[in-house]
């Protein structure tokens, strides 16, 4: 009997020394963009809205609470299914990219989270802050600005990690050829 979600076997796809280096370029103007950021909306956060609001829209089918998670749940799903799809293809950049894109996600929701308590941050839609609600219906609201600064920790690491990890499959790719 074929399996039909068996993976096929095959090697990573290998990227150039240029292809290296332009993926470098942006993710460091990013993280320096992202570094230096007042505000804490960057500019992939504009992409991650519309995913926002749309979990809102597909979790409200689930209750109020899954709706309110939803959003964010939605801007979470999308980065990691795409990066699910290039796992699966073994496209090395593709893997990177949206794994950054994910962890870079934690950096906004972490500073939403954050906001819980004091409702500083301008919102889109209804005005309802979804972590004031979350927080407050799970007791949490005290918390919010560990929270949100420990998931905002996590999104640098993540997103640093995510660069790391495209280096290093670069040069694990081009280890043969340095040995010939």
């Amino acid at each position: 009997m074929e399996i039909l979600w068996e993976r096929p076997e095959e090697d990573w796809h290998a990227i150039s020394r240029a292809a290296l280096a332009a993926w470098l370029a942006f993710y460091v103007v990013f993280l320096v963009h992202a570094a230096i950021n007042q505000n804490g909306f960057l500019l992939l956060d504009h992409v991650n809205l519309v995913f926002h609001e749309g979990g809102h829209f597909l979790f409200g089918w689930f209750g109020h609470t899954m709706n309110i998670l939803g959003g964010t749940l939605g801007e979470l799903i999308v980065p990691l299914a795409i990066a699910v799809y290039f796992f699966w293809h073994r496209e090395t950049a593709g893997v990177a990219f949206a794994a950054f894109w994910f962890f870079e996600n934690f950096l906004y929701v972490g500073t939403y989270m954050a906001d819980a308590r004091t409702l500083a941050l301008p919102l889109v839609g209804s005005g309802d802050h979804d972590w004031e609600i979350l927080f407050g219906q799970w007791d949490l609201l005290v918390r919010a600005e560990a929270i949100g600064g420990t998931l905002r920790g996590l999104g640098w690491l993540g997103m640093l990690a995510s660069v790391a990890w495209l280096v290093w499959r670069f040069w694990r790719a081009e280890a043969p050829m340095r040995n010939q």
